[in-house]
Order: C-alpha cells, then structure tokens, then sequence
C-alpha cells in the first residue's frame, strides 16, 4: 500500500505547469452571436485589481481592489467608498446596504452611516482563523444562504516554513484550507476542509452553496463542488484540524484511503482546455435579459482569461454536471463575476503573481447581448443510453448523421502530484444520434462508464440558418450512471 510521503519528490513539486494540456486548448476566438465585451474605464492612476465584485438591485456596482481599496460604481462614475484593507479577495453587497468584505485577517463590514458615499464605519464581523501573514493565505466569499448564515473559504499557504505540509500547499493551523460557515449572531463555525486554492464561492437561487477549487497538490484539475457540511474535499494537510487525526496518521494514510475520503466534484475542469484558475461561480438569474441560458452557472478563469458555463444535471438525486467554453478573448485575468439588474456580467480582473492570457495587468470588463439568438449547445441531459443534447435554435435535419459527433472518455489521478494528465484516454463510439420532433434536440447514444469524464464534439452540427456553433465541445462529469 503507497503512503502519502512516498509519492513526493522535488521535481513533482517544482513542475507548477505541469499537465497543461497545451496541445488541446482553443487556439481561437469563441463569441456566440449576439454577445460582445465592453471595457469599463477604471480610476486614473489606480492599480485597479478587481478581486471583489458585487452589485445592488438598482445597478450600482462595488469593487474590491486587492490594494485594499473599495470603489463604488454608480452612472458611470466612481467614488472611493473604503480603503486600508489588507488584500480583500470578495465582497458582498448585503440586505440592508453594507458591504461585507473579505481581508486576509477577517471579515468587515462598511457602512456609511451618514449617506455621504463613504463608508466610516468598518466593523469587524468574524476572524476566528489564523492569518499567519503568508502571501497565499486568501479569504474568499463571503456568500449568503437562504437562511441568512454566512459562508466564506480559507485558502492553503505556500511557502511557509512553519506550515505542515505534504506537497506545494501547507497549513500552519487555523483552519487554513477550511470553509467556514457565520451564523447570524455572528458565531464562527469551521464548516468543511480539504480544500486547496478555493477561489469561488457562490450561492445558488435555492440557497445551496458551491465552490471551485484550483488545480494543483492533490487537486488533479480545477474543478466545482457542492459545498457540504463535515465533508472532505481531498488536500490532506488541513485533516490536521478535525478530531481524530495527527501529523503522523495522516501522513501514513494511503492514497486508496483519502480518495476514499473524498467529495467527488460536481463537475471536473479540463485543464487549460477549460479552466486553470477558476473564480466565482454566478447564476444568471436575469430571466431572459442575458439571452437563453436561464440559471445556468457561469465561472470566470483568472488565467485562461475566459468565461465558461456549468450545466448542472441531478442524477439519482445527486449533482453532477458539464462544463464548457463560452468566450474569450477577456482583456485580463477573469476572477470574479456579477450579473446586474440589467442582465450585464461584470468580469472583475487581475493578472497579478500568476498571468493571464489577457495581456493587462487588471481592469474591468461586462458581457452584454444584443437579443439576437446564438446557435449553441444549450443543456445537456444524461439518459440511460447516452445523452439528451438541447441547442438554443433548430437544427439543420441533414447534419444529424454519427460521422458528425465524436467522443472521447477519461479520468484523472489523483495524488499529492502538481495536477494530473489525462488516464485511460479512449475515443468511445457514437452508435446512433436522432432529432426530436421539434428539431432542438439530439439524443447521442455512446457507451458509458462512471467516474469518467466524456468530451463530446459536434463541430459540423449546423442550424436550419446554416450556422455552426462558436464553442464545440462539452466535457460531462459523469460520477454516476441512472438507476435501472
């Protein structure tokens, strides 16, 4: 039986690239039609790393800056609201109007007490985790349930020699690598663990609670979580923490045992082809103001540069799910998303420490639509025999034929390694696809096997305008098959 300490050696952990899948991302431009990116013009001479990212119900936007600095964005002007926080990565607009932010040390509360724009009260709310002041030590969120408790995620530090640690991450106590839950008198509550570079957070229409975490140590490729109670989520090191475990026992836990242990995402992010640093995870709750992709999820990527869409799809009463692309193309690192009450999704970016495809630093972008329909894969369904495909317009009848989709399975490995490639790759045959009746659907059926992840293409697909698709490919996390 392996032992956690015998899988580490120096070159897995200085490989931070590894597994890139270079080969396989979009080489171009995926816009659906109708959709377009406008650049917000941010303050002058401001070092605008929007790393926090909210709006109210009339439209007025709130960024936090990782400088520290909180701006209010109101008829296309801005106005300072709060500054001297120590590198918030979220914030929140709540109920009544005030801003929570997420700082390394803790969560606060602004509020302009005498309406004059600025805030002049900053209220500590809760800071019950230990910020051992390392660079890599985030406070993301916070988001809100439907109850009014308060959930936010504690990343892992890197580099600190005081750290326990079993790969490139490590906690020095304090709950790092913990989510958290603050109930509404304000009482701490460490939540859940094993967690990585959790850098989103969000909270659905219903109220449930979701996280991405970034790929790397013990994560195999990025990927989206259901955020539950008690539950483990698979970086070892902050098993420290909970009942029951020592330096020593987790140390010798073997790689069967902790896989064992572990939540299985919702959905899995292919690496580079998908994602590299996903963000927030967003609903689009516009009601038709963003185009057709009610409630659908929508997650930025800080390093592809990119937005992309979760389809999620509950199976034996359990999530599971698709991802893909959108667009991109995004000037800067897109790590935080906002739909406003105008159906626009506001793109808070940085590039700083890690890059971005986008070549700027930082700044402030917004996708809008002009109402034209787009020709794109729209949902997506597994069956007992395959998948149900939907698309957003009517399909060209003569290009339902199996030579034009194509298929691939595999899965990941998982282990302290820095990320992990593609095992047990195979093309899986399409036996037979048919059109429904109203000739916006395609039933695909495929061989099928759990806990693999199927990529299925549909390049020559074509729409009764003669139209291709922008975005061609669908990755399905399929954790589990139907119940006979």
């Amino acid at each position: 039986m392996m032992k956690i300490k015998s899988v580490f050696t120096a070159v897995a952990l200085s490989v931070i690239a590894c597994w890139t899948n270079a080969q396989n991302a979009p080489k171009h431009t995926y816009k659906p039609d109708g959709y377009s990116i406008e650049t917000i013009e941010t303050p002058k001479d401001v070092r605008f790393h929007a790393t926090g990212l909210d709006s109210t119900k009339d439209g007025v936007v709130y960024i936090a800056t990782r400088f520290g600095d909180v701006w209010r964005y109101d008829n296309e002007q801005w106005f300072k609201f709060g500054e001297g926080l120590h590198e918030p990565t979220g914030l929140l607009v709540d109920d009544d109007g005030s801003i929570l932010v997420a700082q390394k040390p803790e969560l606060t509360r602004l509020k302009d007490t005498n309406n004059d724009g600025v805030a002049d009260e900053y209220e500590h709310v809760v800071g019950d985790w230990d910020f051992h002041d390392n660079y890599h030590e985030y406070t993301y969120g916070p988001v809100k349930d439907k109850q009014g408790n308060y959930y936010g995620t504690l990343n892992l530090s890197h580099g600190n020699p005081g750290a326990f640690s079993l790969g490139a991450m490590g906690s020095a106590g304090g709950y790092r690598g913990f989510a958290f839950k603050v109930d509404k008198a304000g009482e701490f509550q460490p939540y859940a663990w094993g967690l990585r570079s959790p850098a989103g957070i969000g909270s659905s229409p219903q109220g449930e609670v979701f996280i991405t975490d970034n790929q790397g140590d013990w994560v195999p490729t990025s990927k989206l979580h259901l955020l539950q109670e008690d539950k483990f989520y698979g970086h070892p090191v902050s098993l420290l923490e909970v009942e029951g475990y020592t330096k020593e026992s987790i140390t010798n836990l073997s790689l069967e045992k902790l896989a064992s242990m572990s939540e299985k995402p919702v959905v899995w992010m292919p690496h580079v082809e998908v994602a590299s640093s996903p963000g927030n995870p967003e609903w689009d709750t516009t009601a038709g103001k963003f185009g057709p992709f009610k409630e659908q999820i929508f997650i930025g990527d800080q390093t592809q540069s990119n937005v992309f869409r979760v389809i999620l799809d509950k199976v034996n009463g359990v999530y599971q799910g698709a991802v893909l692309n959108f667009m991109n193309g995004f000037q800067s690192g897109n790590i935080r998303v906002d739909f406003d009450n105008k159906g626009q999704l506001w793109v808070g970016q940085t590039a700083r420490g890690w890059g971005a495809k986008g070549g700027k630093p930082f700044g402030l972008q917004k996708v809008v639509w002009d109402g034209t329909n787009p020709f794109e894969l729209l949902d997506i369904k597994l069956t007992k025999t395959g998948f149900k495909l939907k698309f957003t317009e009517k399909l060209d009848a003569s290009s339902i034929v199996t030579d034009n989709f194509t298929a691939q399975e595999w899965n990941y490995h998982y282990s302290g390694n820095y990320g992990s490639p593609k095992h047990n790759q195979q093309a899986l045959t399409v036996r037979k696809v048919s059109l429904s009746k109203d000739g916006r659907e395609v039933d695909v059926t495929l061989p099928l096997t759990a806990d693999k992840v199927v990529q299925i293409d549909f390049t020559k697909l074509k729409d009764i305008k003669g139209r291709q698709v922008s975005v061609d490919k669908v990755y399905y996390t399929l954790n589990q098959l139907i119940s006979k």
